[in-house]
């Protein structure tokens, strides 16, 4: 998942491995940070990814209000790639956004 916008415009990327391992990542695809989910943070995602059902969403969420410096998110599982505004993202798919390590250090 790619997280880009907000006040200061910043780009980060996670990349989340099927044992829980991840990767963060900086506008120009340099390392920023990993780690691992716990087991109940990986059931966490795993749930939220299963029900989210890439296959049924908009590839483009639209229709929420605007969020001045708010987030645009790229989502890409399963085969499948889903984005959106932040205002425009259905819960199911914020829930996967919460669900994932933090996008910044600290």
């Amino acid at each position: 998942m790619t997280r880009s916008g907000g006040f200061a415009g910043e780009t980060h990327t996670l990349l989340v491995k099927g044992d829980g391992s991840w990767s963060r990542l900086d506008a120009k695809a340099g390392p920023e940070g990993s780690g691992k989910l716990s087991e109940g943070e990986l059931a966490a995602l795993r749930t939220a990814l299963r029900e989210a059902d890439f296959a049924r969403q908009p590839r483009i969420a639209t229709g929420g209000p605007k969020i001045y410096d708010g987030f645009y998110y790229a989502f890409v599982h399963g085969g499948y790639e889903v984005a959106g505004e932040e205002g425009s993202l259905s819960p199911a798919l914020m829930k996967v956004a919460e669900a994932l390590p933090p996008f910044t250090r600290g």
